[in-house]
C-alpha cells in the first residue's frame, strides 16, 4: 500500500508557497504579473496564428520557439545529437499540461488525445485525434501500431505516467500499453522550473495553467535526450516499461514508485473528504449562526453540500424534521454521513436551532403550548387528526432511563407526524402503512 507521505511529496497541492518572504515578494510582483499576463495573452494569439499559418518545418519551430520565450516559456535541450531520427516512439515523464507542445518545438512529433473532448480545442492544443472516443487502451495501442508503420509519419510522443507530477520527487508507475506500440523507444527527461509558484497542481485545468504561465516571469523547460532503448527477448511489455521507468528516474534524480494514476485520484478524493469533515466540525459548535466560508485545499463545505447523495439524505431528514433548516441538516450530515445519527443529534438539541415558520409543523405546536398544559391535537386540511406531540421536558431527566424515554417519545411522535404528512400530501389511504 502506498505511503501518504510519499504521494504528498510527488504533487504540489497548493499553488502559493509557504515561505512568508516569498509571499511578500509575490505580492509586490502581482501588479507587474497582471500586466504581463494581459500583454502575453495578446501576443499568444499571434503565436497561435503563426503556428497555424506556417507548415511544419525547422523554420517554423525556430520562430515559434522564440515567440514562446516572449510568452515566458523558455525551452532548453541537452545532448541534441542523441536524438534518433529513426525512433518512432518518444517516451517522457509528465510535469505540465504543455509538455507535448514544448517537445514539439524541438522535434516534429504527434501526441494523441487520450482524455477530454475532441474537436477544435484538441487541435488547437496541439493534440492529434486518433481512434474513436471510448476506445480501450488495447485498441488504442493497435491503432498507434498501424500509425508507426506509416511511411513519413512523424514519431509519437507518449507519457506512460498518464498524469502529471511535480517532477521533483518521483515518477508514477509507467503503464504497459505505450510499450506495446513498438519494441524500440527513445526516452526524454523533462525538468520544469519557475519562480514563486508551483508548475502544476492537481485538478487545475489547462486554461488556468496557461494563465499562470503568463503571470510568472518565466518557466524554464529543460529537455534532455537519452539513448534509445529496445525491448529484450523474453521481456513483457510491463518489464520493458519498468526498465524505462528506472532509467528515467535515475537520469532525473528521483524515485521510481509504484504509485499509479488511480492512486493519485484516490488520494485527492481522500483529501476532499478530510477537508469536508474538518469544515463540518469547525461549524458544528455554532450551528445556529450563519455558515462561514472556510477555505480548504480542494473543497469547501459548500461543495460537499452540493453532493447529490448528501442532498438526498438531507431531504430524508427534512421529511422527519420539517422545522429544522436545511442548512443545519446538511452540515450535520457532512459530519455524520448517516441519516439516523443526524436525526438523533438534531432531536437532542432541537431547542438550540432557529426553526422555520410553519403553521402545521410539530415543533411549532411545541413552542405554542406551555409545558404545564395538556397536549392538544390539530387537524390537517382534508385529513385525519395529526398525532399529539408531547412538549419537551423543562429539565433534563435525572436518570439515563428518563432521558431515553423522553427522547424516544419525541422521536416516535415526530416519525408519526412525518408519516401523516406524507399520506396527506399524496392522498394515500389513511389505513395503509408507509
Amino acid at each position: 500500500m502506498m505511503e501518504t507521505r510519499g504521494i504528498e511529496q510527488m504533487f504540489d497541492f497548493q499553488r502559493l508557497p509557504n515561505d512568508g518572504l516569498v509571499l511578500v515578494l509575490l505580492l509586490l510582483y502581482s501588479p507587474i504579473g497582471l500586466c504581463l499576463m494581459l500583454l502575453r495573452i495578446f501576443i499568444g494569439v499571434h503565436v497561435f496564428l503563426v503556428s497555424c499559418a506556417l507548415p511544419d518545418s525547422l523554420v517554423r519551430r525556430f520562430i515559434v520557439r522564440i515567440m514562446c520565450s516572449v510568452l515566458g516559456m523558455h525551452v532548453r535541450q541537452n545532448s541534441p545529437r542523441l536524438r534518433d531520427k529513426q525512433a518512432k516512439l518518444l517516451v517522457s515523464n509528465h510535469v505540465t499540461q504543455f509538455d507535448h507542445n514544448v517537445i514539439n518545438l524541438l522535434t516534429s512529433c504527434n501526441t494523441p488525445m487520450l482524455e477530454g473532448a475532441a474537436g477544435f480545442v484538441c487541435w488547437a492544443r496541439g493534440f492529434m485525434e486518433l481512434g474513436s472516443e471510448g476506445e480501450s487502451r488495447a485498441e488504442l495501442a493497435g491503432t498507434l501500431q498501424r500509425y508507426c508503420v506509416t511511411p513519413q509519419a512523424p514519431p509519437l510522443l507518449l507519457f506512460p505516467e498518464e498524469d502529471t507530477t511535480n517532477g521533483r520527487a518521483g515518477l508514477l508507475k509507467f503503464s504497459s500499453w505505450p510499450f506495446s506500440v513498438t519494441d524500440s523507444i527513445q526516452p526524454v527527461a523533462l525538468l520544469v522550473r519557475r519562480p514563486f509558484l508551483a508548475v502544476s497542481t492537481p485538478e487545475s485545468t489547462w486554461l488556468k495553467e496557461l494563465l499562470w504561465t503568463f503571470f510568472v516571469p518565466f518557466t524554464v523547460y529543460h529537455v534532455r535526450w537519452l539513448p534509445p532503448m529496445s525491448k529484450q527477448e523474453g521481456d513483457s511489455h510491463q518489464d520493458f516499461a519498468n526498465k524505462v521507468q528506472e532509467f528515467l528516474a535515475t537520469e532525473l534524480g528521483v524515485v521510481s514508485t509504484q504509485i499509479t494514476k488511480a492512486d493519485k485520484a484516490e488520494h485527492i478524493k481522500r483529501k476532499r473528504h478530510t477537508a469536508a469533515l474538518a469544515a463540518a466540525q469547525a461549524t458544528s459548535t455554532n450551528l445556529g449562526a450563519r455558515p462561514r466560508t472556510v477555505p480548504q485545499g480542494f473543497m469547501s463545505l459548500s461543495r460537499g453540500a452540493e453532493d447529490p447523495r448528501v442532498v438526498r439524505m438531507a431531504q430524508q431528514v427534512k421529511d422527519v424534521l420539517p422545522d429544522i433548516p436545511l442548512r443545519v441538516i446538511t452540515m450535520d450530515l457532512l459530519r455524520t454521513n448517516c441519516v439516523d445519527t443526524t436525526i438523533t443529534n438534531l432531536l437532542e438539541r432541537i431547542e438550540e436551532y432557529p426553526t422555520e415558520a410553519s403553521s402545521d409543523s410539530a415543533s411549532g405546536s411545541l413552542r405554542q403550548q406551555p409545558s404545564s398544559s395538556a397536549p392538544s391535537s390539530s387537524h390537517a386540511a382534508g385529513a385525519g387528526p395529526i398525532p399529539t406531540i408531547k412538549p419537551a421536558a423543562d429539565s433534563f431527566g435525572r436518570s439515563p432511563g428518563d432521558r431515553h424515554m423522553s427522547l424516544q417519545e419525541r422521536k416516535e411522535a415526530l416519525y408519526e407526524y412525518a408519516r401523516r404528512r406524507y399520506k396527506d400530501k399524496h392522498a394515500l389511504n389513511q389505513e395503509d402503512d408507509l
